[in-house]
């Protein structure tokens, strides 16, 4: 069975399936060693390159749909690799044979919160596809007086600079002083787009914490920097919110022990990266220092009721 060749590099997460037709035109896709041109079908075993380099393809067939729920820690950026140095949401994951992980979407580097990860290059693309209208819920702390007209102006919708831009919900979580908690929900995923509505209001945001996307909400189990692999149900959840046929093999442990376990070595895991990844004196992503530790100071000795204190001179 074949497949067109932009659909089979978009389930390996070489971009979406306009982007790769694009560099198919371009001439950049070879198979086989032949310049690949538009209409190109292929079994997903050929010998694939783009811009030279070597793609790891797969049939649809062979390819097991796996998700991961990450929960992303302030500091991380969601990047495979960064000029600057700064530890990425890649860093921590599992290791993968035959596949990658392909990251839905983005989170910015002071953003924290669940961020998903699939081996399904087309479950991602879609996912991120605006038309399919999967919202993401936030919670955000902002700085300063939210009136109801603010409120109204948001969910109305206000113009940024890449076009308009508004919440579908907006719900008042509590608050103190000038700090106040609002949950939030949209369904596109354009880029820091939380943010610049508040901004737009003259209103700081202090804190961005993604907690929902569509039904998946952020494991309370899982501690920052760690995953869980979703189960199968949760999987086809996905899969049936973009279009795509239900998967019927999963990896996922179903026996409660088991998941308990392997919880524990996540945790575990996060710990060892924490203490193995510094920066600038911090743990990566926690804010904990690292530097060297005071030994603790001697208990002092009880002194004797019958012993006379001694006198200083």
């Amino acid at each position: 069975m074949t497949e067109k060749l932009q659909k089979v590099l978009a389930r390996a997460g070489r971009g979406s399936r306009r982007e790769l037709e694009a560099m198919i035109s371009q001439g950049r896709v070879s198979v086989d060693g032949k310049v690949a041109v538009l209409g190109d079908r292929v079994t997903g075993r050929e010998q694939i390159r783009v811009d030279g380099h070597q793609i790891e393809t797969q049939a649809e067939a062979d390819v097991m749909c796996r998700v991961l729920a990450y929960h992303k820690p302030e500091g991380e950026v969601s990047t495979r690799k960064d000029p600057e140095g700064r530890p990425t949401v890649f860093d921590r994951l599992p290791k993968l044979q035959g596949a990658r992980w392909i990251s839905v979407g983005r989170l910015d580097v002071n953003t924290s919160g669940l961020l998903l990860f699939t081996t399904d290059g087309e479950l991602a693309n879609r996912l991120m596809h605006p038309r399919h209208e999967i919202d993401r819920e936030y919670a955000v702390r902002v700085f300063g007086e939210v009136d109801q007209a603010m409120v109204q102006r948001l969910l109305k919708g206000v113009m940024l600079e890449d076009g308009m831009g508004k919440f579908d919900t907006i719900k008042y979580s509590g608050g103190e002083g000038m700090n106040h908690w609002f949950h939030v929900t949209l369904k596109e995923g354009r880029n820091r787009e939380v943010r610049r509505l508040w901004e737009s209001q003259e209103m700081q945001v202090s804190r961005l914490i993604r907690v929902r996307y569509g039904k998946i909400l952020l494991p309370k189990d899982v501690p920052r920097g760690g995953w869980s692999e979703m189960p199968l149900d949760q999987v086809n959840y996905l899969r049936g919110a973009v279009g795509l046929t239900a998967e019927k093999e999963t990896k996922v442990e179903v026996d409660a022990p088991k998941r308990h376990k392997q919880l524990t070595q996540i945790r575990k895991a996060v710990r060892r990266h924490n203490t193995r990844v510094k920066s600038g004196g911090t743990n990566a992503g926690t804010g904990a220092s690292t530097g060297p530790k005071k030994k603790p100071a001697a208990p002092k000795r009880a002194r004797n009721p019958k012993q006379k204190p001694k006198t200083r001179l």
